[in-house]
């Protein structure tokens, strides 16, 4: 049997100190239209959810798994997410979303398929395919600044009455938990967001 290491999970860099605002702005800022865009906010944490269990981003998917939930999601729904092609519990609206997050997330390893987008298009509006992408272009992005920084996966927690919060206020800052702030950047709380991806 191969010898296991552990596996070093200390924090990198904490990208919320002051000193990267600016790169933290840009990436809240890719937020604001998809609150706007009409895409429904438990679709949304679906593909949040999917890509960050593809790219396996600890830290984002103990973030949106408890925002879906908080929402109302079900445990069966969130626990069969990775075989959803199996199973009755989505829409085919939601299986045409998480086709195209598969496919956006894997991207480097093959292109878009005519008949997928087909698919998609049977399901969103052209508007609503651009919004779609670019939750998927966020959630990669976080990703890859939390696996590469080393976000501390754990102690998020949703705000109360998040489905309110998730559509139309941002949320108070008693609402966090992360020992290491990852979830709430001091530098932007007059930005007015308060959670990462």
């Amino acid at each position: 049997m191969a010898d296991k290491k552990t596996r070093n999970l200390e924090p990198r860099i904490n990208i919320t100190d002051p000193v990267f605002s600016g790169v933290m702005k840009a990436m809240y800022g890719l937020e604001e239209p998809l609150r706007n865009s009409g895409l429904e906010p438990a679709l949304r944490e679906l593909v949040k959810t999917r890509a960050s269990q593809i790219n396996g981003c600890a830290y984002c998917l103990d973030m949106h798994t408890k925002d879906a939930r908080a929402q109302g999601e079900t445990e069966q729904r969130l626990y069969a997410l990775n075989a959803w092609r199996e199973t009755p519990f989505y829409t085919d609206r939601e299986r045409a979303a998480l086709e195209w997050t598969e496919q956006l997330t894997l991207i480097a390893q093959k292109d878009v398929p005519d008949d997928l987008y087909a698919r998609v298009r049977e399901q969103f509006s052209d508007e609503e395919i651009v919004n779609l992408t670019l939750a998927v272009v966020q959630i990669n992005g976080w990703n890859r600044l939390a696996i590469s920084f080393r976000a501390p996966a754990g102690s998020y927690q949703p705000a109360q009455g998040h489905a309110t919060a998730a559509t139309s206020k941002p949320r108070s800052r008693r609402a966090m938990s992360s020992p290491w702030n990852w979830a709430y950047p001091p530098a932007l709380a007059s930005w007015g967001w308060k959670r990462m991806c």
